[in-house]
Protein backbone atom coordinates (compact mmCIF):
# COMPACT_ATOMS: atom_id res chain seq x y z
CA UNK A 1 0.00 0.00 0.00
CA UNK A 2 1.42 3.38 -1.02
CA UNK A 3 1.64 5.56 2.07
CA UNK A 4 3.36 8.48 0.34
CA UNK A 5 0.48 10.63 -0.95
CA UNK A 6 -0.75 14.19 -0.55
CA UNK A 7 -1.89 14.81 2.98
CA UNK A 8 0.30 12.02 4.38
CA UNK A 9 3.76 13.37 3.64
CA UNK A 10 3.10 17.07 4.45
CA UNK A 11 2.53 20.13 2.29
CA UNK A 12 5.06 22.17 0.38
CA UNK A 13 3.66 25.71 0.38
CA UNK A 14 4.51 28.46 -2.11
CA UNK A 15 3.83 32.12 -2.84
CA UNK A 16 4.47 33.39 -6.32
CA UNK A 17 3.55 35.57 -9.26
CA UNK A 18 1.56 34.45 -12.33
CA UNK A 19 3.52 34.92 -15.54
CA UNK A 20 1.40 33.01 -18.07
CA UNK A 21 -2.31 32.06 -18.30
CA UNK A 22 -2.56 30.88 -21.92
CA UNK A 23 -3.07 27.23 -21.05
CA UNK A 24 -2.85 25.17 -24.29
CA UNK A 25 -5.28 22.65 -22.77
CA UNK A 26 -7.74 25.41 -21.74
CA UNK A 27 -8.00 23.99 -18.22
CA UNK A 28 -7.51 27.31 -16.46
CA UNK A 29 -3.93 26.44 -15.49
CA UNK A 30 -1.32 29.10 -14.76
CA UNK A 31 2.45 29.31 -14.83
CA UNK A 32 3.73 30.70 -11.52
CA UNK A 33 7.23 31.82 -10.52
CA UNK A 34 7.50 30.83 -6.84
CA UNK A 35 9.48 32.81 -4.28
CA UNK A 36 12.47 30.89 -2.90
CA UNK A 37 12.07 28.06 -5.40
CA UNK A 38 12.56 29.83 -8.71
CA UNK A 39 15.15 32.38 -9.73
CA UNK A 40 14.09 35.89 -10.69
CA UNK A 41 16.35 35.70 -13.74
CA UNK A 42 14.12 34.82 -16.73
CA UNK A 43 17.23 33.99 -18.77
CA UNK A 44 18.09 31.14 -16.41
CA UNK A 45 14.47 30.05 -15.96
CA UNK A 46 12.19 31.30 -18.77
CA UNK A 47 8.48 31.57 -18.20
CA UNK A 48 7.94 28.76 -20.72
CA UNK A 49 9.84 26.35 -18.42
CA UNK A 50 7.71 27.01 -15.34
CA UNK A 51 5.31 24.16 -14.44
CA UNK A 52 1.60 24.56 -15.04
CA UNK A 53 -0.41 25.10 -11.84
CA UNK A 54 -4.01 23.97 -11.42
CA UNK A 55 -6.47 26.36 -9.76
CA UNK A 56 -8.62 25.33 -6.81
CA UNK A 57 -12.21 26.52 -7.31
CA UNK A 58 -14.70 27.30 -4.52
CA UNK A 59 -17.27 24.72 -3.39
CA UNK A 60 -20.00 26.88 -4.98
CA UNK A 61 -18.59 26.06 -8.44
CA UNK A 62 -19.22 22.55 -9.77
CA UNK A 63 -16.22 22.71 -12.13
CA UNK A 64 -17.47 19.78 -14.21
CA UNK A 65 -18.83 19.79 -17.77
CA UNK A 66 -18.70 23.59 -17.84
CA UNK A 67 -21.00 23.94 -14.82
CA UNK A 68 -19.95 26.63 -12.38
CA UNK A 69 -17.57 29.56 -12.68
CA UNK A 70 -14.77 29.36 -15.21
CA UNK A 71 -11.38 29.60 -13.41
CA UNK A 72 -10.17 32.51 -15.52
CA UNK A 73 -10.07 35.52 -13.18
CA UNK A 74 -6.30 35.72 -12.69
CA UNK A 75 -4.05 37.89 -14.88
CA UNK A 76 -0.30 38.02 -15.38
CA UNK A 77 1.23 39.81 -12.39
CA UNK A 78 -1.26 38.37 -9.85
CA UNK A 79 0.25 37.16 -6.57
CA UNK A 80 -1.03 33.70 -5.59
CA UNK A 81 -0.61 31.21 -2.75
CA UNK A 82 -0.77 27.43 -3.00
CA UNK A 83 0.98 24.15 -2.44
CA UNK A 84 2.66 21.38 -4.42
CA UNK A 85 0.66 18.19 -4.65
CA UNK A 86 3.89 16.26 -5.33
CA UNK A 87 5.72 17.57 -2.25
CA UNK A 88 9.40 18.35 -2.56
CA UNK A 89 9.45 17.54 -6.28
CA UNK A 90 7.59 20.88 -6.72
CA UNK A 91 6.39 20.11 -10.25
CA UNK A 92 2.64 19.89 -9.61
CA UNK A 93 1.52 23.21 -8.08
CA UNK A 94 -2.04 23.86 -6.92
CA UNK A 95 -3.22 27.46 -6.48
CA UNK A 96 -5.54 28.10 -3.53
CA UNK A 97 -6.13 31.82 -3.92
CA UNK A 98 -4.84 35.26 -4.80
CA UNK A 99 -3.10 37.82 -2.57
CA UNK A 100 -3.97 41.54 -2.77
CA UNK A 101 -1.48 44.07 -1.54
CA UNK A 102 -0.28 47.64 -1.78
CA UNK A 103 1.91 48.02 -4.84
CA UNK A 104 4.85 50.40 -4.62
CA UNK A 105 6.68 51.99 -7.52
CA UNK A 106 9.32 49.27 -7.28
CA UNK A 107 6.58 46.68 -7.62
CA UNK A 108 5.37 47.88 -11.02
CA UNK A 109 6.29 45.78 -14.09
CA UNK A 110 7.64 48.84 -15.86
CA UNK A 111 10.14 51.57 -15.00
CA UNK A 112 11.10 55.00 -16.24
CA UNK A 113 14.38 55.07 -18.14
CA UNK A 114 16.21 57.56 -20.31
CA UNK A 115 14.45 55.97 -23.28
CA UNK A 116 10.98 56.24 -21.70
CA UNK A 117 8.74 53.74 -19.93
CA UNK A 118 10.06 50.21 -20.37
CA UNK A 119 9.01 46.79 -19.13
CA UNK A 120 11.28 45.24 -16.52
CA UNK A 121 12.99 42.18 -17.90
CA UNK A 122 12.86 40.37 -14.58
CA UNK A 123 10.98 37.49 -13.03
CA UNK A 124 8.15 37.94 -10.52
CA UNK A 125 6.57 40.50 -12.87
CA UNK A 126 4.02 40.45 -15.64
CA UNK A 127 6.14 39.68 -18.71
CA UNK A 128 3.73 41.75 -20.83
CA UNK A 129 4.10 44.79 -18.56
CA UNK A 130 0.34 45.33 -18.16
CA UNK A 131 -0.20 44.53 -14.46
CA UNK A 132 -0.18 46.04 -11.92
CA UNK A 133 -1.42 49.25 -13.56
CA UNK A 134 -0.65 51.65 -10.72
CA UNK A 135 1.13 51.94 -7.38
CA UNK A 136 -1.71 51.61 -4.85
CA UNK A 137 -3.90 49.05 -3.12
CA UNK A 138 -5.05 46.08 -5.19
CA UNK A 139 -8.56 46.46 -3.74
CA UNK A 140 -10.85 48.06 -6.33
CA UNK A 141 -11.18 51.84 -6.12
CA UNK A 142 -14.96 51.53 -6.06
CA UNK A 143 -14.71 49.33 -2.98
CA UNK A 144 -12.32 51.77 -1.28
CA UNK A 145 -14.11 54.95 -2.43
CA UNK A 146 -10.80 56.58 -3.29
CA UNK A 147 -11.47 60.34 -3.40
CA UNK A 148 -7.94 61.14 -4.59
CA UNK A 149 -8.19 58.72 -7.53
CA UNK A 150 -11.87 57.98 -8.22
CA UNK A 151 -12.70 55.07 -10.46
CA UNK A 152 -13.00 56.17 -14.09
CA UNK A 153 -16.46 54.62 -14.47
CA UNK A 154 -17.75 56.67 -11.52
CA UNK A 155 -16.46 59.86 -13.12
CA UNK A 156 -18.07 58.90 -16.43
CA UNK A 157 -21.40 58.07 -14.80
CA UNK A 158 -21.56 61.48 -13.15
CA UNK A 159 -20.64 63.24 -16.40
CA UNK A 160 -22.90 61.14 -18.64
CA UNK A 161 -26.26 62.02 -17.07
CA UNK A 162 -29.21 62.72 -19.37
CA UNK A 163 -30.38 66.24 -18.53
CA UNK A 164 -33.31 68.47 -19.55
CA UNK A 165 -35.28 65.75 -21.35
CA UNK A 166 -38.35 67.49 -22.77
CA UNK A 167 -41.85 66.43 -21.75
CA UNK A 168 -44.75 66.45 -24.23
CA UNK A 169 -46.56 69.80 -24.17
CA UNK A 170 -50.11 70.30 -25.52
CA UNK A 171 -50.55 73.85 -26.82
CA UNK A 172 -53.79 73.34 -28.80
CA UNK A 173 -57.11 75.10 -28.26
CA UNK A 174 -58.76 72.32 -26.25
CA UNK A 175 -58.54 72.00 -22.48
CA UNK A 176 -58.12 68.89 -20.41
CA UNK A 177 -54.40 68.33 -21.02
CA UNK A 178 -52.96 65.25 -19.31
CA UNK A 179 -51.68 66.30 -15.86
CA UNK A 180 -47.98 66.47 -14.96
CA UNK A 181 -46.57 65.86 -11.49
CA UNK A 182 -46.79 69.28 -9.79
CA UNK A 183 -43.59 68.55 -7.87
CA UNK A 184 -41.62 68.41 -11.13
CA UNK A 185 -40.89 71.00 -13.78
CA UNK A 186 -43.66 70.87 -16.37
CA UNK A 187 -41.30 71.00 -19.35
CA UNK A 188 -38.43 68.55 -18.69
CA UNK A 189 -36.87 65.99 -16.35
CA UNK A 190 -33.27 65.10 -15.37
CA UNK A 191 -31.70 61.70 -14.86
CA UNK A 192 -30.90 61.32 -11.14
CA UNK A 193 -27.23 61.37 -10.19
CA UNK A 194 -25.72 58.14 -8.90
CA UNK A 195 -26.08 57.66 -5.14
CA UNK A 196 -22.63 56.10 -4.89
CA UNK A 197 -21.23 56.79 -1.41
CA UNK A 198 -19.52 53.50 -0.60
CA UNK A 199 -17.81 52.98 2.75
CA UNK A 200 -15.13 50.34 3.09
CA UNK A 201 -15.61 47.37 3.56
CA UNK A 202 -19.28 47.36 2.52
CA UNK A 203 -19.04 47.60 -1.27
CA UNK A 204 -18.44 44.24 -2.95
CA UNK A 205 -16.95 44.87 -6.39
CA UNK A 206 -16.14 42.60 -9.30
CA UNK A 207 -14.27 44.04 -12.28
CA UNK A 208 -12.86 42.26 -15.32
CA UNK A 209 -9.73 43.26 -17.16
CA UNK A 210 -11.91 44.48 -20.04
CA UNK A 211 -13.65 46.98 -17.76
CA UNK A 212 -16.96 45.22 -17.05
CA UNK A 213 -18.13 45.93 -13.49
CA UNK A 214 -20.53 44.61 -10.86
CA UNK A 215 -21.17 46.30 -7.52
CA UNK A 216 -23.20 45.01 -4.57
CA UNK A 217 -23.00 47.89 -2.12
CA UNK A 218 -24.18 47.28 1.46
CA UNK A 219 -23.27 50.76 2.74
CA UNK A 220 -25.90 51.83 5.28
CA UNK A 221 -28.61 54.06 3.73
CA UNK A 222 -26.73 53.92 0.39
CA UNK A 223 -27.30 50.32 -0.63
CA UNK A 224 -26.99 49.84 -4.38
CA UNK A 225 -26.65 47.27 -7.14
CA UNK A 226 -24.72 48.40 -10.19
CA UNK A 227 -23.81 46.43 -13.30
CA UNK A 228 -22.00 48.06 -16.21
CA UNK A 229 -20.55 47.03 -19.56
CA UNK A 230 -17.29 48.67 -20.57
CA UNK A 231 -19.18 50.55 -23.31
CA UNK A 232 -21.24 52.34 -20.65
CA UNK A 233 -24.42 50.29 -21.01
CA UNK A 234 -25.74 49.10 -17.67
CA UNK A 235 -28.12 49.70 -14.80
CA UNK A 236 -28.03 50.93 -11.21
CA UNK A 237 -30.56 50.36 -8.42
CA UNK A 238 -30.66 52.95 -5.63
CA UNK A 239 -31.34 52.51 -1.92
CA UNK A 240 -35.07 53.32 -2.33
CA UNK A 241 -35.49 50.91 -5.27
CA UNK A 242 -35.18 53.49 -8.05
CA UNK A 243 -33.60 51.90 -11.13
CA UNK A 244 -31.73 53.66 -13.92
CA UNK A 245 -31.00 51.74 -17.12
CA UNK A 246 -28.72 53.09 -19.83
CA UNK A 247 -28.16 51.46 -23.24
CA UNK A 248 -25.40 53.01 -25.33
CA UNK A 249 -26.52 51.51 -28.63
CA UNK A 250 -29.61 49.61 -29.81
CA UNK A 251 -31.93 47.79 -27.40
CA UNK A 252 -33.89 44.65 -28.37
CA UNK A 253 -36.62 42.96 -26.31
CA UNK A 254 -37.75 39.57 -27.68
CA UNK A 255 -40.76 38.10 -25.86
CA UNK A 256 -41.98 34.69 -27.00
CA UNK A 257 -45.43 35.04 -25.47
CA UNK A 258 -47.40 37.78 -23.67
CA UNK A 259 -46.13 40.87 -21.84
CA UNK A 260 -47.76 42.62 -18.90
CA UNK A 261 -46.68 46.06 -17.73
CA UNK A 262 -48.30 47.94 -14.85
CA UNK A 263 -47.22 51.53 -14.26
CA UNK A 264 -48.81 52.67 -11.01
CA UNK A 265 -47.94 56.33 -11.56
CA UNK A 266 -47.50 58.60 -14.58
CA UNK A 267 -45.54 57.64 -17.71
CA UNK A 268 -43.38 60.06 -19.66
CA UNK A 269 -41.70 59.00 -22.90
CA UNK A 270 -39.55 61.22 -25.11
CA UNK A 271 -38.38 59.96 -28.53
CA UNK A 272 -35.89 62.12 -30.43
CA UNK A 273 -36.72 60.52 -33.78
CA UNK A 274 -39.69 58.49 -35.09
CA UNK A 275 -41.99 55.85 -33.62
CA UNK A 276 -43.61 52.92 -35.45
CA UNK A 277 -46.06 50.46 -33.90
CA UNK A 278 -47.29 47.47 -35.90
CA UNK A 279 -50.18 45.42 -34.57
CA UNK A 280 -51.42 42.06 -35.91
CA UNK A 281 -48.27 41.38 -37.90
CA UNK A 282 -49.50 37.78 -38.23
CA UNK A 283 -52.59 38.97 -40.15
CA UNK A 284 -55.02 36.96 -38.02
CA UNK A 285 -58.51 38.29 -37.34
CA UNK A 286 -59.29 39.59 -33.86
CA UNK A 287 -55.85 40.94 -32.93
CA UNK A 288 -57.04 44.48 -32.30
CA UNK A 289 -55.32 47.66 -31.16
CA UNK A 290 -57.28 49.03 -28.21
CA UNK A 291 -56.77 52.22 -26.21
CA UNK A 292 -58.99 52.97 -23.22
CA UNK A 293 -58.89 56.17 -21.16
CA UNK A 294 -60.54 56.14 -17.75
CA UNK A 295 -63.41 58.25 -16.49
CA UNK A 296 -62.84 62.01 -16.43
CA UNK A 297 -59.72 62.05 -18.61
CA UNK A 298 -59.01 63.19 -22.16
CA UNK A 299 -56.97 62.07 -25.17
CA UNK A 300 -54.84 64.92 -26.54
CA UNK A 301 -52.83 64.71 -29.76
CA UNK A 302 -50.81 67.67 -31.02
CA UNK A 303 -48.74 67.83 -34.20
CA UNK A 304 -46.34 70.74 -34.68
CA UNK A 305 -45.86 71.53 -38.37
CA UNK A 306 -47.11 68.15 -39.62
CA UNK A 307 -50.23 66.23 -40.60
CA UNK A 308 -52.57 63.79 -38.89
CA UNK A 309 -53.45 60.99 -41.29
CA UNK A 310 -56.08 58.29 -40.71
CA UNK A 311 -56.23 55.64 -43.44
CA UNK A 312 -58.07 52.34 -43.84
CA UNK A 313 -57.09 49.98 -46.65
CA UNK A 314 -58.74 47.08 -48.45
CA UNK A 315 -61.45 46.53 -51.06
CA UNK A 316 -65.00 45.18 -51.06
CA UNK A 317 -65.98 43.43 -47.84
CA UNK A 318 -62.36 43.59 -46.66
CA UNK A 319 -62.29 47.40 -46.73
CA UNK A 320 -62.20 49.18 -43.38
CA UNK A 321 -64.44 51.92 -42.02
CA UNK A 322 -63.63 54.93 -39.86
CA UNK A 323 -66.16 55.40 -37.08
CA UNK A 324 -66.42 58.51 -34.89
CA UNK A 325 -68.88 58.29 -32.02
CA UNK A 326 -69.30 61.33 -29.78
CA UNK A 327 -71.48 60.80 -26.69
CA UNK A 328 -72.08 64.54 -26.59
CA UNK A 329 -70.74 67.29 -28.92
CA UNK A 330 -68.44 67.01 -31.95
CA UNK A 331 -66.54 70.20 -32.72
CA UNK A 332 -64.39 70.67 -35.82
CA UNK A 333 -62.37 73.83 -36.43
CA UNK A 334 -60.49 74.18 -39.73
CA UNK A 335 -57.86 76.88 -40.14
CA UNK A 336 -58.14 77.09 -43.94
CA UNK A 337 -60.04 74.87 -46.42
CA UNK A 338 -62.11 71.75 -45.90
CA UNK A 339 -62.48 69.24 -48.74
CA UNK A 340 -64.73 66.17 -48.73
CA UNK A 341 -64.61 63.68 -51.63
CA UNK A 342 -67.30 61.02 -51.23
CA UNK A 343 -67.70 58.43 -54.01
CA UNK A 344 -71.23 57.38 -53.09
CA UNK A 345 -73.74 58.89 -50.61
CA UNK A 346 -73.70 61.43 -47.80
CA UNK A 347 -76.53 61.05 -45.31
CA UNK A 348 -77.12 63.64 -42.59
CA UNK A 349 -79.76 63.28 -39.90
CA UNK A 350 -80.19 65.91 -37.22
CA UNK A 351 -82.87 67.54 -35.11
CA UNK A 352 -81.78 71.05 -36.11
CA UNK A 353 -79.18 72.16 -38.68
CA UNK A 354 -77.74 75.66 -39.12
CA UNK A 355 -75.31 76.62 -41.89
CA UNK A 356 -73.64 80.03 -42.07
CA UNK A 357 -71.46 81.10 -45.00
CA UNK A 358 -69.80 84.52 -45.06
CA UNK A 359 -69.36 84.64 -48.83
CA UNK A 360 -70.75 82.36 -51.55
CA UNK A 361 -72.76 79.22 -50.79
CA UNK A 362 -72.92 77.09 -53.95
CA UNK A 363 -74.67 73.73 -54.35
CA UNK A 364 -74.59 71.78 -57.63
CA UNK A 365 -76.73 68.70 -58.27
CA UNK A 366 -78.43 66.96 -61.19
CA UNK A 367 -81.59 66.82 -59.06
CA UNK A 368 -82.08 69.02 -56.00
CA UNK A 369 -85.11 68.17 -53.82
CA UNK A 370 -86.20 70.42 -50.95
CA UNK A 371 -88.98 69.05 -48.74
CA UNK A 372 -90.67 70.82 -45.83
CA UNK A 373 -92.66 67.81 -44.65
CA UNK A 374 -93.70 67.44 -41.03
CA UNK A 375 -96.18 65.36 -39.05
CA UNK A 376 -97.42 68.72 -37.69
CA UNK A 377 -99.32 70.40 -40.55
CA UNK A 378 -98.66 73.86 -39.14
CA UNK A 379 -94.86 73.28 -38.97
CA UNK A 380 -94.40 71.92 -42.49
CA UNK A 381 -93.19 74.88 -44.52
CA UNK A 382 -90.18 76.19 -46.49
CA UNK A 383 -88.98 79.75 -45.88
CA UNK A 384 -86.84 81.36 -48.65
CA UNK A 385 -85.40 84.84 -47.97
Amino acid sequence: MNKNFMGRDGFQWFVGVVEDRNDPKTLGRLRVRCLGLHTEDPNKLPTADLPWAHVMNPITSATVSGVGQSPLGVVEGTWVVGFFTDGDDAQMPMIMGTLPGVITTDGLPFEATADGIQSKQEGFFDPKGNYPKYAESDVNRLARNDDDAPHSTLTLRKADRDLAVGIAQIDGIFGGVAPIDPDLDATFWDEPETEYAAKYPNNHVFETEGGHIKEFDDTVDKQRIHERHSSGSGYEIFNDGTKITRVKQDNYNIISNDEYCHIQGNSRETVDKGVRIRVNASGQSGNNYNVEVGQGSNVNIEVNGGNINLTTLGSGQDAGDINLNAARDLKIQVGRNMTMDVIETITETSKTKTQSTQNTHQQNAATHDINGNSVDIDAGRIDLN
